[in-house]
């Protein structure tokens, strides 16, 4: 398996935080990558730096989006967009370098969430100005 930074996808996300309300997700501190020969049958995954790391290493909290590009990159945009939600959604509140887990005190991260979020996403389209 390669990967490599996945620069269409991180503009992707600047712009779904852009228009979504995630006030405690710090965009500078996310990294997209893409990954190729992935035998995995998601369409992304998320990863943090464990904590022992950050502190030996002196930094700050970072998370990695990997999107799966056998999966991921066939996908329609709207596909795309409700999968970079569903990771940002595994980021806890206090961007502590944790993950949420699918089934947590908070709720669940599920079609439904995404989907929430998502239909926000699109109110913020429609409420664009057209030129």
């Amino acid at each position: 398996m390669r990967s490599e930074r996945a620069p269409d996808v991180q503009l992707m996300l600047d712009d779904v935080l852009n228009r979504l309300e995630l006030a405690h997700v710090i965009n500078s501190r996310i990294i997209c990558m893409r990954s190729f020969g992935a035998k995995a049958r998601a369409y992304a995954r998320i990863w943090s730096l464990p904590e022992i790391w950050r502190n030996a290493l002196e930094i700050n909290p970072f998370y990695v989006i990997e999107v799966l590009s056998e999966n991921y990159d066939p996908l329609s945009e709207e596909e795309k967009i409700k999968v970079l939600i569903h990771e940002l959604l595994h980021i806890p509140k206090k961007f502590s370098g944790g993950l949420v887990p699918h089934v947590n005190r908070g709720g669940r991260i599920d079609h439904r969430a995404v989907n929430i979020l998502y239909e926000k996403y699109k109110k913020t389209l429609e409420s664009q100005p057209k030129f």
